[in-house]
């Protein structure tokens, strides 16, 4: 959830011209299992490529459940493929030998390797964590989890609901938090114990637990490269969270949102410009680097194409990881361009506190990406949304979608 150099991305373009013929005839075409290794633990990736109409190139897909989520165009330099993820900062890298991929999956910072994590696959194998008929379980972890995951190096706890579906040894759903979602999981009960991964490019997630004589679940939680927790669960139908409209709002005296920031191309754009002036608005923080903004964007981005002309806009506030025009404009454009975003998206700052407090300063905080402020045709902020529950949390996804829309027909209908 860090951008990947000018000279790095013009390697991109070079190495095309480098593609080993060979092994571009040789890369299978289809599902490919995949894991990645970290702390002798393997996080299964299941991958879907195909080769794109050149000849050659690939599309590739990252499959969680009913999540296809498309990563950027894949290419071969000399015996190895490379799959780039340019929004999230990583890259796989991996030598074909046969029905077999082997190397690392990168992640960068500024331009650098952060780290990696090695990375294999097999072709033709199509399954998560065991076989189809290897899992055995007379257990079912299907409802809403209390849950508690705990940082033992720092202490710091976060609560979390989970909402899970088990069908078979089956099983889907997500952890919600009160800064969004663990996206789309899925993995197994077997036995006494659960399993669930997700990859997106950015997280790289592996859960593990124990289910307990007592029916609750007592696991650990791999996170990315060096990130992990322990975490606990109790079956509860009524678990909730902190309310995600009261964590973020405005400070005493304030009633509205004022800014003037450049879009990608450095054109300024000011709330106070005349194409905002007596619409609802919603302003929409968020960063090109997250995935939960993604899964933010990917429904508001077509709900505006579908709602604009009911006389409605939306801003988008990037926050990234360089405040230069140079380095997150493009990162910017290629967002924009990948999902579909008809509404303006201004460079607002670094995903710093000291950042966002300088550029929103008549909030109290911005603590999660992304953070949707909700503003009626009279400029009045009526509703601040912390956080996101995306489509990988089910019901809470569907809640989510109900008061929204109830809301903008409100906003819309007033005089």
């Amino acid at each position: 959830m860090r951008l990947i150099n000018s000279v790095v991305a013009v390697m991109f373009f070079v190495t095309l011209a480098a593609c080993d013929s060979s092994s571009q005839t040789n890369l299978k075409t289809g599902i490919w299992r995949a894991t990645l290794s970290r702390d002798a633990h393997k996080l299964p990736v299941i991958l879907d490529i195909s080769k794109n109409p050149d000849g050659k190139t690939y599309t590739v897909y990252s499959v969680n459940g009913a999540e296809k989520l498309r990563l950027d165009t894949a290419y071969f330099q000399n015996d190895s493929l490379h799959i780039p993820m340019l929004l999230f900062d990583s890259k796989i890298v991996a030598k074909l030998e046969g029905d077999q991929l082997t190397g690392k999956y990168y992640r960068y910072l500024n331009g650098a390797t952060s780290g990696f994590l090695p990375f294999e696959a097999k072709f033709g194998e199509n399954y998560k964590f065991f076989k189809e008929g290897e899992a055995k379980s007379a257990k079912n972890i299907s409802g809403s989890w209390a849950t508690l995951f705990k940082n033992e190096l720092t202490g710091d706890t976060t609560q979390a609901v989970g909402n899970l579906s088990q069908t078979g040894t089956a099983v889907e759903g997500s952890f919600l938090t009160p800064t969004g979602d663990y996206r789309f999981l899925t993995g197994s009960v077997n036995g006494d114990s659960l399993y669930l991964s997700t990859f997106d490019g950015s997280n790289a997630y592996l859960f593990k637990a124990a289910i307990q004589a007592d029916g609750s679940l007592n696991g650990s939680f791999w996170s990315g490269l060096k990130a992990y927790k322990t975490w606990k669960a109790k079956p509860d139908p009524s678990a909730k969270l902190p309310d995600a409209d009261k964590l973020t709002y405005l400070k005493p005296g304030f009633e509205t949102v004022n800014f003037t920031f450049p879009d990608a191309d450095g054109k300024n754009l000011s709330l106070t410009d005349a194409r905002f002036k007596g619409k609802p608005v919603i302003i929409q923080i968020l960063g090109s680097w997250c995935p939960n903004c993604m899964d933010e964007t990917n429904f508001l981005a077509p709900w505006y194409k579908k709602n604009k002309e009911r006389g409605v806009e939306i801003i988008g506030l990037a926050f990234e990881r360089s405040d230069k025009p140079e380095v997150s404009g493009p990162r910017i454009k290629r967002m924009s361009d990948r999902l579909g975003i008809d509404y303006p998206v201004l460079l607002a700052g670094t995903n710093t506190d000291e950042a966002t407090g300088k550029a929103l300063p008549m909030l109290n905080k911005v603590m999660s990406y992304p953070t949707t402020i909700f503003i009626d045709k009279k400029g009045k902020v009526r509703k601040i949304h912390t956080g996101f529950s995306g489509p990988g949390t089910g019901k809470y996804y569907d809640d989510f979608v109900a008061e929204f829309n109830g809301l903008m027909d409100k906003l819309i209908s007033e005089k």
